[in-house]
């Protein structure tokens, strides 16, 4: 009667059969697309994270290298001077953007009751009389409404408060340990397959990490591009403060849609309150003639420039490029609109690889 240690070490007792190795196999599939699903709403936030980790770690590594300290060390540093920069920058320009808040409140009210003034006496047409004044909102009834909504929804506004901050605390946490852990976390992803197939997984994360390093170096030409282009429309027109709006424009460009929206909505703000440098004209009809070149502009942006730069980063069709942005604005939100790009160009890269294998062709266009 054989031992219990020989049963155990048996190479028979340890061999499963095709059928139960299958089993596992889809039990494990379906346990992780289950677990993944189950999981979804935390997917946004390691993106970000991700994204993050991906953008600090050139720096990281550079100056690991320089410096000869611990990679600890420079993480820690370099994490929590972007942490402080991005708490401190908002609280030094809190002061000055509640100035222009109020000033554009107050040169709104005037617009306003000017424009109800000019109204007051109704208009007769045809033996109708037309009461115009009806059509110019009353901003003390708006504010007064939008008070009495936001003490109505104050609770749903403490609990969607809360949950956004835990969210960014675990976008923050997740950032510093990606960061931390980034060069073990590649060296894990390399073992992964099996020894035979670790060259042809080190050409694919090569591969993937170009694409993601040409986005982004695409977004910084498109922030560039788009910068100086808004500089130098809004010195034309004779904005006061086109360099910093142009600026700003520029930079809030690496968010999709909705970046470009607040440049532009702050550049008529600025155009209402304080008018034309360059053409005599009203200051309401100068902030719809700044909103209406901004219209252009960021549409000749979003149609042509973005499609054209992002697609020769990546090395994919422009159309392509447009559409999927587009597509995931709608879907996914500013999320899905900022990592499309370069999650299709990847897609692309591992799609391409096994076509290849599949085929029996050599992985890699050279060895074609």
């Amino acid at each position: 009667m054989p031992s219990q240690k020989s049963v155990l070490t048996s190479p028979d007792s340890l061999s499963w059969t095709p059928t139960t190795r299958l089993v596992v196999l889809l039990g494990l599939g379906l346990g992780l697309v289950a677990f993944f699903a189950y999981l979804r709403p935390l997917v946004t936030p390691l993106v970000v994270s991700g994204l993050l980790a991906y953008i600090m770690n050139p720096l990281v590594e550079w100056l690991t290298a320089r410096s000869h300290l611990r990679r600890g060390l420079i993480v820690a540093t370099v994490y929590w001077l972007g942490l402080t920069l991005l708490v401190v920058l908002p609280i030094l320009l809190l002061p000055v953007l509640l100035t222009e808040f109020e000033t554009l409140a107050r040169d709104l009210q005037t617009l306003v009751d000017g424009m109800q003034a000019a109204l007051a006496e109704p208009v007769v047409l045809m033996g109708l009389s037309l009461d115009l004044g009806a059509l110019v909102p009353d901003i003390t009834l708006l504010v007064a409404d939008g008070v009495t909504s936001l003490t109505a929804n104050a609770l749903h506004l403490i609990e969607s408060t809360t949950k956004n901050l835990l969210w960014v605390l675990v976008i923050l946490v997740a950032t510093y340990y990606l960061l931390s852990d980034w060069r073990h976390l590649n060296d894990w992803l390399l073992r992964l397959p099996p020894p035979a197939y670790r060259p042809d997984a080190e050409r694919l994360l090569l591969e993937i990490s170009r694409t993601w390093r040409g986005y982004l170096r695409g977004n910084l030409v498109l922030m560039a591009v788009v910068g100086v282009f808004f500089t130098i429309a809004w010195l034309i027109l004779g904005i006061p403060g086109a360099f910093v709006l142009g600026f700003i424009a520029g930079l809030l460009t690496i968010i999709p849609d909705l970046g470009p929206a607040i440049a532009g909505v702050l550049a008529a703000g600025v155009a209402l309150v304080e008018g034309s440098n360059n053409f005599p004209i009203s200051n309401f009809w100068f902030a719809v003639l700044v909103f209406s070149v901004y219209l252009g502009l960021i549409n000749i942006k979003n149609i042509w420039l973005r499609p054209r730069v992002f697609g020769r980063s990546v090395h994919m069709h422009e159309g392509i490029v447009f559409i999927a942005i587009m597509v995931a604005v709608v879907l996914e939100g500013i999320i899905g609109a900022l990592v499309v790009v370069p999650l299709l160009a990847s897609a692309g890269i591992l799609v391409r690889y096994l076509y290849r294998r599949a085929l029996g062709q050599p992985p890699w266009p050279e060895q074609a």
